[in-house]
């Protein structure tokens, strides 16, 4: 008997494991599409804006050449693309990956938009980047803002360089905002929302965190960049104000260690209306 038990024994330990191991996989490598709504009265007609936000790809490629990831872009039919910092490791070695995905997502939608992340701000080829960026028609916001007109309605999208690494300019990325309309804020860490406690934003879009990247029953996330041990602020939606919201999405890639856990890795599909 007592043998019996220790081979049961075993055999669950040796199960769980692997369930574990196939989690781990699943949710690494295997993107899901979140999709969050936000309302707001600065949306005077019954349009809507959708935005896709790539965050913390850390040059993760899915699928050959990264074609799962543009086609689920493509198929969102989104009216803006914003990138919140990241989308490089501080590791990497070749922009050649990430070029090849920023030329097929402007292919169907020029309006991309990027601000950089600590991960930017870590690799020599940091300067190689942004150029390249631009060359294939991506708009760096880093401490400067825009005015975009979409389906009538006039958008103000302000980015801000990486304010973990203390790159943030908030007074020159605002000089040119009308308060009266929708303003959306790209900001790679949302410890903005920390260090600057009156921003002149509607909605703030960060990532940084990978939502914990693991994460455990009960307890949540142990550690999150920014956010020290059992942080608070990790990811999806928080009310700051009663007309303002952060967003953090928990991000597509890994750093440190390849693997994420009960933290599946995403996509985001926001979608502004009246």
């Amino acid at each position: 008997m007592k043998r019996l038990s220790r081979k049961k024994s075993l055999v669950l330990i040796t199960l769980f494991i692997l369930a574990v191991l196939v989690d781990i996989y699943y949710e690494t490598n295997v993107f899901k599409v979140s999709k969050v709504h936000f309302k707001s009265n600065k949306i005077t007609n019954d349009s809507s804006i959708k935005l896709v936000q790539i965050s913390d790809l850390h040059a993760k490629v899915f699928g050959d050449n990264n074609q799962k990831l543009i086609q689920t872009i493509k198929n969102q039919q989104p009216d803006i693309v914003v990138i919140t910092g990241d989308i490089i490791d501080r590791k990497t070695n070749s922009l050649q990956d990430v070029f090849h995905l920023i030329e097929e997502i402007i292919a169907f939608q020029q309006q991309v938009y990027f601000v950089s992340g600590n991960h930017e701000w870590g690799n020599n080829l940091r300067n190689e980047l942004l150029s390249g960026l631009e060359q294939r028609g991506v708009q760096i916001l880093n401490n400067n803002s825009v005015e975009i007109m979409i389906k009538e309605i006039n958008l103000n999208l302000v980015g801000i360089d990486d304010v973990s690494t203390n790159h943030e300019d908030m007074k020159k990325a605002f000089t040119n905002v009308k308060n009266l309309e929708y303003t959306v804020l790209l900001s790679h860490s949302p410890a903005v929302t920390d260090k600057y406690r009156d921003i002149d934003a509607d909605l703030i879009l960060s990532g940084h965190t990978h939502g914990g990247q693991v994460r455990f029953p009960l307890i949540g996330p142990i550690i999150a960049p920014d956010e020290g041990v059992f942080p608070k602020k990790t990811k999806s939606v928080y009310q700051l104000k009663e007309n303002q919201s952060l967003y953090i999405d928990s991000g597509l890639g890994t750093s440190l260690v390849p693997v994420r856990f009960l933290n599946q890795s995403q996509l985001s599909v926001i979608e502004i209306t009246n």
